[in-house]
């Protein structure tokens, strides 16, 4: 008998599909039987025999069927799996099964050095940090030595992290289960460029400035417009789908992509589609691994699409009186159909940073301060300028330069550029800083810059900040404070609220930054327990073992915490609490 066949045969019909099936075979043969003797009919007692036989067979393949197989995930009828396995993960003793043959093909490039472990699993730009480290790290050179890597890690059940550029700031590559960094530092080659394609293919550990400058080396009128912090690499890119200044225009980075090749947990080696500009066959797995922070898939090689240089790019700065004038500014400009480059907003707290720091050449204006970009022809750019200095007059702008050439672009877009690196030289000896960013509609983003104005300006610590991709409502709270315990907590409680207002105005937790081990009880607070277990439920068809980044993204326990407060009522916005600051330090009150 072909169990692999009645298996699948169980895995589909309804209860009594199989009994009628082979009981009309068993009838079937029987009156063919009979046909090819002319005048030859079965007793009563041959018929009484087969249906009898017939019945017998298929009850006994029914209840062979469902003793043989009880999986749960084959015969569940739910659509979302709600069971979380509680995981345990292969640490020391498995390692030492797995290090030589990590060695038989990796040969010196594998490391457990204690200075490099840390350096892999700790980052002080994070919001979140543990003192568990990966045990092991691992430096690959191919897609293939990446695939035995996760077959090795897959026998023994290590977990595995991968790690490009450590640029992330969730905790986005701790490693909480200790387990094997995979670290694409060698994987860092650009394969091929199409200039009439508009696309090139790279490995992971290629920086997107790295690639721009490789096309512009070779005289190549084309760019990759995706431009985040500027030692972000292309795999780690494409795992928290960042985006950058140029958003507003050329969209994140799942936007870019065109196909990716993935290792998934078992080894097995997948690439999502081929190089077409668009297709609409089958599901999207590119949008699917991109945003997964590696959960999902280890990303060996990327094809992005690549951007044709404009003829002119330029530089405007417009100050405002307020927060929320400038951004509706913003609105308005973008509303008015101008096509900007990016737009970029930053408080007087900030532009006083810039100045008292003399982190530029010039002093600016301590006021919310647009910093726009604008590209295309000449004539077009100058047009594109003027309206959008009429749109700015219209909210009280105090001010509108733009740059007339290189050297005056470079100066202007400088105060951007120093933002956060002016913070810090203003802060304390000791100073840390605690970055978050949400997104809101445009529309909700003045609310939730002026209360956050207010939370840092009531809450003792040195300072803070507020910019953001104002352009697609992106906003990004820094705030510089002591490292102490007391201002650590205050720090943390100034970004809960942040996430919490962003997620009552109808936003999200994160914009660009992702979820990591840092958000993941807010993004159970913005999407609800029912599309966590829809993700959870795909996470387990691709790594049934959670082996890939375990602890990113959502886990049992916030889960568990979230259908309790959705039982009780307090999900969704109705039971999100606010810190407040100031004489009544420590309270809290619902927002």
């Amino acid at each position: 008998m072909d169990f692999q066949k009645l298996r699948w045969l169980t895995r589909a019909p309804p209860k009594g599909h199989l009994t009628r099936f082979f009981s009309v075979s068993a009838r079937r043969n029987t009156i063919k039987q009979t046909s090819t003797t002319k005048q030859s009919f079965p007793s009563s007692s041959t018929f009484i025999f087969s249906l009898v036989s017939a019945a017998a067979a298929s009850a006994a393949t029914y209840y062979y069927a469902k003793s043989a197989f009880r999986d749960e995930s084959v015969l569940r009828p739910e659509s979302i799996n709600k069971f979380w396995p509680v995981r345990k993960y292969g640490g020391a003793a498995e390692l030492a099964q797995a290090f030589p043959e990590f060695q038989e093909f990796l040969n010196d490039r594998v490391s457990t050095d204690p200075e490099e472990l840390k350096r892999h699993g700790y980052s002080e730009w994070s919001t979140i940090n543990i003192e568990r480290n990966p045990i092991a790290i691992v430096y690959p050179e191919s897609t293939e030595e990446v695939s035995r890597i996760a077959k090795i890690c897959h026998k023994y059940r290590l977990p595995m992290i991968g790690f490009s550029g450590g640029s992330s700031l969730e905790g986005n590559f701790s490693a909480p289960h200790g387990g094997i960094c995979i670290d694409f530092s060698h994987m860092s080659a650009i394969l091929a460029i199409r200039p009439d394609d508009l696309d090139a293919t790279v490995q992971p550990g290629v920086g997107w400035m790295d690639l721009n400058q490789h096309l512009k080396s070779q005289g190549i009128d084309l760019f990759f417009p995706v431009d985040p912090g500027p030692i972000a690499k292309i795999g780690g890119m494409v795992s928290t789908s960042c985006s950058g200044t140029n958003c507003v225009r050329y969209g994140p980075m799942r936007d870019h992509i065109v196909n990716l090749t993935v290792v998934l947990a078992d080894g097995t080696i997948i690439k999502t589609r081929g190089r077409p500009r668009k297709t609409s066959a089958g599901y999207n797995l590119n949008h699917l691994f991109a945003g997964s922070e590696g959960t999902l898939g280890l990303i060996t090689e990327i094809t992005v699409k690549l951007a044709v240089v404009p003829d002119r790019t330029t530089v405007a700065l417009s100050t405002f009186p307020s927060e929320r004038l400038a951004t509706s500014a913003a609105i308005g400009i973008i509303r008015a159909g101008i096509p900007v480059h990016c737009v970029e907003l930053m408080d007087d707290v900030q532009m006083w940073a810039i100045n008292k720091s003399n982190s530029t050449e010039r002093k600016w204006k301590e006021q919310a301060t647009l910093l726009f970009k604008f590209s295309g022809s000449n004539a077009f750019v100058d047009e594109q300028i003027e309206k959008a200095r009429q749109v700015a007059s219209k909210y009280q702008s105090s001010s509108f330069d733009f740059a007339r050439n290189d050297a005056e672009a470079q100066q202007i877009w400088a105060a951007r550029k120093e933002a956060l690196w002016s913070s810090m030289a203003l802060g304390p000896k000791d100073a840390k800083i605690y970055t978050t960013d949400v997104a809101v509609p445009m529309s909700k983003l003045a609310d939730l810059i002026e209360a956050t104005k207010k939370d840092l300006k009531d809450s003792g610590v040195a300072f803070g900040s507020s910019l953001g991709h104002v352009g697609d409502g992106n906003f990004h709270a820094s705030v510089i404070y002591s490292d102490t315990p007391e201002d650590a907590e205050v720090a943390k409680k100034i970004a809960e609220n942040v996430n919490y207002r962003g997620l009552a105005l109808e936003g999200t937790c994160t914009g660009e930054h992702g979820i990591g081990m840092g958000k993941v009880k807010y993004l159970a607070d913005e999407l609800g327990t029912d599309v966590i277990n829809v993700m959870h439920t795909i996470k387990m068809a691709l790594d049934p073992y959670e082996l890939l980044n375990p602890g990113k993204v959502f886990t049992r326990e916030v889960t568990e915490w979230a259908s309790e407060k959705e039982r009780n009522g307090t999900w969704g916005g109705k039971g999100f609490k606010l810190h407040k600051f100031g004489p009544e330090n420590n309270t809290d009150a619902n927002i």
